[in-house]
C-alpha cells in the first residue's frame, strides 16, 4: 500500500458517503483513519440490513472503528485525547450539529492548534438553505449539474452517487492543501466545503461556455461538440466512440464502417457539419452498427485506430484484460464479507497498493484503542488494528 501519508492521523466522524470518502481516500495514501461512530455505527452500515452493506464497505477500507458515545463523559475525554494527537478531523454533519456534540472547529482546535479541520455541508454553512437537508440527488440538480447529463425526453438519474462521492474528494483534496499550509505556518486551518460548490466546481466546463457564449448548455451538448456515440450491435452490446476534433478519426471511422458514401456526404463534413448534423449522424451510425456483433466493430475499429471501447457491465470490467495488467482488482484482508475490491488510483514511483484492508466492523478496534489511551494517552499505534476486537466489546 502506498505509505505517501504516512504518520498522518485522522479522525473521521462521517457518516453515509462524504465524509467517509475523503477519509478513505487518505487512508489509501497511507494515512492511520480512526472512523469514529456514534453507539449505532454510521447509518450506512444498515443500508441493505445487517450492520455491513457493500456501501458501507466501499468508503470505509482501510481504517479503525471506535464507537463513542458523545454524551458520556468518559467517551468525551477519549474522543479528545485523540483529538490532541491528530493531525486532521473530518466532520459531515449538518451545520451546528458538530458544535452540539463538542466537535466543532473552535474548541477541537483549543485543544489541538496544529488541527486541520475539515467541515462537509450540503449548501454551506450559511444562507437561505443551510437547514436544508442534503443528499447527492440534491445536490447534483441544485449545482446545475444534473441538467447537463440528464435526457430531458426521459429524466432520470445516473446510477453511483456522484455528488457524495465527488465532495469526498474535493474535500480530500482540500485537506492536502491544508497539510502542506500547516508545513510552513505550524498551525491547523479550517477546511470547507459543500456538496452545492463541488459539485458546481465540478460542472467548471458548462459554466464557462454559459458565461462566455451566453446560451445555456444541455445534456445534448458534450456529445454532440466531442462527437461522442453510443452504439447498439447485432449482438445487443453497446459501444461507444469518440471522434473528437480530428479529421483523422472522422477518416478512421468511416474506413471501419467501409462506407465511402458517409466520407463524401456533405451533411457530415466538415467537422462543423457533423456537429450541427449530430442526430442524423447517429442514425446513420445506429443503421450499421446493428448490422454486425460487438467483437466485429472491436476489431474494426482498433485496426482503423478509433476511439472506441465496449460499455463493459461491472462484471466485464473486472476481466477486462487492462484492468487485469494494471492489477486494478486487489484482494481485501481480512475478507470480513467482500474479497475483492477496486484499489485507489495513483501510482508513486511506479508502485501501487497491493491489497486493502477491509472497512471495520462497529467498534472493530474500541478495546486496543481504549487500552492504548488508558495506558499512554497518546495515539493508539496502527499495529494495534491488527488485534480483532469483538463489536462493543471495548465499551
Amino acid at each position: 500500500m502506498s505509505a505517501a501519508l504516512d504518520g498522518i492521523r485522522v479522525l473521521e466522524q462521517g457518516t453515509f458517503i462524504t465524509g467517509p470518502c475523503a477519509g478513505m481516500t487518505l487512508a489509501d495514501l497511507g494515512a492511520d483513519v480512526i472512523k469514529v461512530e456514534g453507539p449505532e455505527g454510521d447509518p450506512y452500515r444498515a443500508y441493505q440490513g445487517g450492520q455491513y452493506s457493500p456501501h458501507f464497505q466501499a468508503y470505509n477500507r482501510n481504517k479503525r472503528s471506535v464507537a463513542l458515545d458523545m454524551k458520556q463523559p468518559r467517551d468525551r475525554e477519549l474522543f479528545e485525547s485523540l483529538v490532541r494527537q491528530a493531525d486532521v478531523y473530518i466532520q459531515n454533519f449538518r451545520p451546528g450539529t458538530a458544535e452540539r456534540l463538542g466537535a466543532g472547529v473552535a474548541h477541537l482546535q483549543t485543544l489541538n492548534p496544529r488541527l486541520v479541520y475539515c467541515s462537509i455541508s450540503g449548501c454551506g454553512a450559511s444562507g437561505p438553505y443551510v437547514e436544508r437537508p442534503s443528499y447527492d440527488s440534491v445536490a447534483q440538480a441544485l449545482s446545475g449539474f444534473l441538467s447537463v447529463v440528464v435526457d430531458y425526453r426521459r429524466p432520470q438519474f445516473l446510477g453511483p452517487a456522484l455528488a457524495d462521492a465527488i465532495t469526498g474528494l474535493y474535500a480530500a483534496h482540500g485537506v492536502l492543501a491544508a497539510l502542506v499550509q500547516r508545513g510552513g505556518s505550524g498551525r491547523g486551518s479550517h477546511v470547507e466545503v459543500s456538496m452545492l460548490e463541488a459539485m458546481a466546481h465540478f460542472a467548471i466546463e458548462p459554466f464557462a461556455a454559459f458565461f462566455a457564449l451566453g446560451d445555456t448548455p444541455t445534456s445534448a451538448d458534450r456529445p454532440r461538440l466531442a462527437q461522442a456515440y453510443i452504439l447498439r450491435t447485432a449482438d445487443e452490446r453497446l459501444i461507444a466512440i469518440h471522434l473528437s476534433s480530428l479529421e483523422k478519426f472522422w477518416r478512421g471511422l468511416v474506413a471501419a464502417l467501409d462506407a465511402p458514401e458517409l466520407g463524401g456526404d456533405p451533411r457530415f463534413n466538415p467537422r462543423e457539419q457533423r456537429i450541427a448534423q449530430y442526430e442524423s449522424l447517429r442514425l446513420e451510425l445506429d443503421a450499421r452498427f446493428v448490422k454486425q456483433p460487438l467483437a466485429h466493430w472491436l476489431e474494426r475499429l482498433k485496426a482503423e485506430d478509433v476511439p472506441h471501447a465496449p460499455v463493459n457491465r461491472i462484471d466485464e470490467a473486472v476481466r477486462d484484460p487492462q484492468v487485469e495488467h494494471l492489477g486494478l482488482i486487489v484482494p481485501v484482508q481480512p475478507p470480513h464479507a467482500a474479497a475483492r475490491a477496486v484499489r485507489g488510483a495513483l501510482h508513486f514511483d511506479g508502485a501501487c497498493a497491493h491489497a486493502v484492508r477491509a472497512a471495520p466492523l462497529l467498534d472493530e478496534h474500541g478495546m486496543a484503542i481504549r487500552a492504548a489511551l488508558a495506558r499512554e494517552a497518546a495515539w493508539p499505534p496502527a499495529a494495534a488494528a491488527v488485534e480483532r476486537t469483538n463489536a462493543g466489546g471495548g465499551r
